[in-house]
């Protein structure tokens, strides 16, 4: 059995998960999410907990096993407690702010214009400080892509280590040119 699919996935006080048929629905404090169960796997609401089963020991069923019971236990933690990433503006003049349209952030990282970014549904962000981004949301796919579309803006480049970067992410720094022998 996979090690990751035979973990039962804990359900916490306040989280209601509903299963009809292949429909699996979990509802919550930060919101509701839902998805189709691939056919082939098996899925049990049993005291507490969820249990995926599979029929066979096929690479493909192994695979489909993992995958399914990390789905699962990503949004029963989504709905609970939500998922978030921090990034980091770095840079002389680099800054975000609050959008004036209310929802969404205005992003200023050296081009001739400022970016408006709207985040999808179910996505917030907030600026705390005018050089940290946070997106936060139930959904981690969402959150993971929203983040990656903002990084994408400016990413960080090796010389001067100047962009958007993760909290905590490594920029390898390149020495760049020297100056005559």
């Amino acid at each position: 059995m996979s090690r990751i699919g035979k973990m039962p996935v804990e359900i916490p006080k306040g989280v209601e998960i509903t299963l009809v048929g292949r429909s699996f629905s979990v509802k919550g404090p930060k919101g509701t999410l839902s998805m189709e169960v691939h056919p082939e796997m098996e899925v049990k609401v049993e005291e507490g907990s969820v249990l995926v089963r599979r029929p066979s020991d096929q690479p493909r069923h192994k695979a489909l096993h993992g995958l399914t019971r990390s789905l699962l236990a990503n949004m029963v933690h989504g709905v609970d407690q939500g998922f978030s990433k921090t990034l980091e503006i770095v840079g002389v003049g680099y800054r975000a702010d609050p959008s004036a349209t209310g929802e969404g952030i205005r992003i200023q990282v050296g081009y001739s214009h400022p970016i408006e970014y709207s985040p999808p549904e179910g996505v917030t962000l907030t600026c705390p400080t005018q050089t940290t981004i946070v997106v936060s949301g139930a959904d981690k796919q969402r959150v993971g892509q929203a983040a990656a579309e903002i990084r994408s803006f400016r990413p960080p480049e090796p010389y001067k280590g100047k962009g958007i970067r993760y909290r905590g992410e490594l920029v390898r720094r390149k020495a760049g040119k020297t100056a005559g022998a």
